[in-house]
């Protein structure tokens, strides 16, 4: 039984899935398996995952049924005492599960641990996260999970490691959400478990290729969490609260950006005023154009190091 199943889903990332693979071969840390999903594909990326001939490589298929039901698949065939996720577009650095290894030696007690990631903004320029209260020297549980990722996300996927209990207990991805699965996940796993951030930088996550460009048709036919079965928890966590309220503001900037005045007024009836800022609430009465504008000039400033963010 390997002490780590690395679980990747796989749909149409053929120009990324060997270099993923070869960061994953490469680890100094060699007690793992690889649990990929091929959750239908149209191009060669199977094809070339076959050229690798290591026997740690398991492969499994389904029809095209998304990302959650293939990281679901992944965790039920894995064996691993500890399920490590990877997407087929992100990168470890080579001593990745070994820090991990011995960061879980250390802190036990936990069901989720998170290692630090930089983004890959533009060829060759990276951004370094800072977590609230969380300084760069430190390695062990997290006080307050959600008070410390309002200005970045502690859980990325490919930098995220659960117990395989949580699985058992708390169940998978929730498959009727298309976007922001993961984020839901983490939420319902660091509700009921202990969370650990680990020391070291070893995760790339490449935002290049995952923040590609919302049409006003990709907006809305996607299903996005509605944090409604948080109600209960966050009325008695105003870490939580906040926390809930800026991404309700986020989907609902989003929505207004293309049209949807019905979803932006769901995720805008939960939050509390003062959550909002001012400078957020002129953006919610900008003419839905104007947006649009801002929103592509974000993306282009932020491969040059320039990122503007409703949490700062």
């Amino acid at each position: 039984m390997a002490y780590f199943s690395v679980i990747i889903p796989l749909y149409n990332k053929e120009s990324f899935i060997e270099k993923t693979l070869e960061c994953v071969l490469n680890q100094t840390f060699k007690d793992f398996e690889i649990i990929i999903v091929n959750d239908g594909s149209t191009d060669n990326g199977l094809e070339k995952i076959k050229k690798f001939t290591d026997n740690r490589i398991k492969i499994f298929q389904q029809e095209n049924q998304g990302v959650s039901v293939a990281r679901n698949k992944g965790m039920e065939m894995a064996e691993g005492e500890y399920f490590c996720f990877l997407d087929a577009d992100d990168e470890w650095k080579n001593d990745y599960l070994e820090n991990l290894f011995f960061t879980i030696k250390k802190f036990p007690d936990a069901g989720m641990y998170c290692s630090r990631y930089k983004t890959k903004i533009a060829d060759g320029k990276y951004t370094f996260c800072k977590f609230i209260d969380i300084s760069e020297e430190y390695e062990g549980y997290i006080k307050d999970f959600f008070w410390s990722s309002f200005q970045n996300r502690i859980a990325l996927t490919s930098a995220v490691c659960i117990y395989k209990n949580v699985f058992k207990k708390i169940g998978g991805f929730d498959k009727k959400i298309s976007s922001g699965q993961d984020l839901d996940y983490w939420i319902r796993i660091s509700l009921k478990h202990n969370v650990v951030i680990c020391k070291n930088t070893t995760v790339i996550y490449n935002f290049l290729q995952t923040n590609k460009s919302l049409s006003r048709s990709d907006i809305n036919k996607k299903t996005l969490p509605s944090f409604d079965q948080f109600l209960g928890d966050e009325k008695k966590n105003p870490s939580l609260k906040k926390f809930l309220d800026l991404y309700r503001i986020e989907y609902a900037l989003h929505f207004h950006t293309f049209g949807n005045k019905e979803k932006k007024k769901f995720y805008l009836k939960e939050v509390e005023k003062e959550n909002i800022d001012p400078k957020v609430k002129l953006l919610l009465f900008m003419p839905a154009f104007i947006l649009r504008y801002a929103l592509y000039g974000k993306r282009y400033l932020k491969q040059f190091g320039i990122d503007f963010n409703i949490y700062h």
